[in-house]
């Protein structure tokens, strides 16, 4: 990540004593088996947008009001499922079963980030179909294997949030779409929570998550236990002990 790409980030560290409020969110990754195994939908938004413009996500957006259940209006977790789904048809043209959907994290960015959206993110298999998008808010779409993704963002070819590295590093691991649903099922209501902290170490940003020394000081030079991603300009490093 050159300097100027850097910027994006140093600019979110340290404390704020104007917190905007958190708007409820929804991501849903797609998965499918490609020739070389696991593959997830990757989009890349409009440069011209003002939030993330320019970076590769997965499907998603806002959470809507039509999205909560008329008897359950408090229910964000149901009403973020039924944004994942909307999103996945407005975003890429995808028609996901609400029932196909398995709960994966949930982020919370830092309180130093203008908008700020708490997102759920749910894993589901693709469904037949093509994916089309529109054009404008979403400019392109590829279907690649995590791996392939993460060496693009270390090369410096693409940009993508902390949220999304951290989803892709860990689909990595799996071989198959099947494997990557099953291990995300068999994790239960575990799901991890990430309220992120981002602090400066030497310059460079570090995003700072629960159990790492420096999480409650934002003092990334803090001694002990580590649960971060460093922003580093050749290639970001994930530490967690």
């Amino acid at each position: 990540m050159s300097g100027a790409r850097r910027e994006r980030f140093t600019g979110w560290a340290g404390r704020s004593d104007e917190v905007s409020e958190l708007v409820a969110a929804a991501t849903v990754v797609v998965l499918r088996d490609g020739p070389a195994g696991l593959e997830t939908l990757m989009m890349r938004r409009s440069s011209k947008l003002s939030f993330v413009g320019g970076m590769w996500v997965f499907p998603g957006g806002r959470v809507d009001d039509a999205d909560y259940p008329p008897d359950r209006p408090d229910d964000v977790f149901a009403a973020s499922r039924a944004a994942a789904v909307r999103e996945a048809s407005e975003e890429a043209d995808q028609s996901i079963s609400i029932d196909d959907l398995v709960p994966y994290s949930h982020w919370v960015p830092p309180t130093t980030v203008d908008k700020r959206f708490a997102t759920w993110f749910f894993l589901a298999p693709a469904p037949a179909g093509p994916v089309t998008v529109d054009g404008g808010e979403i400019k392109e779409h590829a279907w690649w294997r995590p791996a392939y993704t993460l060496e693009r963002h270390r090369a410096g070819e693409l940009e993508m949030l902390p949220p999304t590295y951290i989803t892709l590093m860990e689909l990595a691991e799996h071989a198959t779409a099947d494997e990557a649903l099953a291990a995300a099922r068999a994790r239960g209501d575990s799901i991890p929570h990430y309220a992120t902290r981002v602090a400066l170490d030497s310059g460079v940003p570090v995003s700072l998550w629960h159990e790492d020394a420096g999480y409650q000081t934002h003092d990334a030079g803090a001694p002990g236990p580590r649960h971060r991603l460093t922003l580093l300009d050749d290639g970001w490093q994930f530490e967690r002990t």
